[in-house]
């Protein structure tokens, strides 16, 4: 019988709270040292987590892990948005980013490089397609993922926040009717 380690615990508990308020969860990590551990949960949704959505499951979630008590010592529990560079963790978020920006950082090298910058283009089989400033269209293991995130283009979302103060100050308050 194998052993579920703390942080595949709270997985599966923070997994179950989410999906009941119908949020993802993106992702729990354990930090620190084992006498004052922190738990880090990170929650979405399409519009976006609010401090309410946060708050609520940090409640619920805190009052279920001091419940089970599997948590050796006591320990920090926080509960936030992944941010707009969020953290790429499952198969399924390649597809959901696809066209996006993205860094990736692998294990191993593929080709000459291990550090990846440029757009996903999706997931085939068990590799990610990614289209490299530096080499172009790479595969990419899922397996030899060490890390990847998201990219911002700030130079797009100034020109997003443009667009809607001038829509705004045109009057319609930056809606757009159908």
């Amino acid at each position: 019988m194998s052993e579920v380690s703390v942080e595949e615990q709270v997985r599966e508990i923070a997994n179950r709270i989410t999906a009941d308020r119908d949020l993802e969860l993106v992702h729990v990590e354990l930090s620190g040292a084992g006498s004052a551990p922190v738990v880090r949960v990170f929650i979405d949704k399409p519009e976006g987590v609010t401090h309410e959505d946060c708050a609520a499951i940090s409640h619920h979630l805190g009052t279920v892990l001091d419940v089970e008590d599997f948590i050796p010592a006591a320990y920090t529990l926080e509960v936030s948005s992944p941010g707009l560079e969020r953290g790429l963790y499952k198969r399924e978020d390649y597809a959901r980013f696809a066209g996006r920006a993205a860094r990736l950082k692998t294990r191993e090298k593929i080709g000459n490089q291990r550090n990846f910058a440029g757009a996903i283009i999706g997931i085939e089989g068990e590799d990610v397609l990614f289209d490299d400033k530096t080499s172009g269209r790479v595969r990419v293991p899922f397996r030899s993922i060490a890390k990847a995130n998201l990219e911002i283009d700030t130079e797009a979302e100034f020109r997003l926040a443009e667009e809607r103060a001038a829509r705004k100050a045109a009057g319609d308050g930056g809606n757009t009717t159908e």
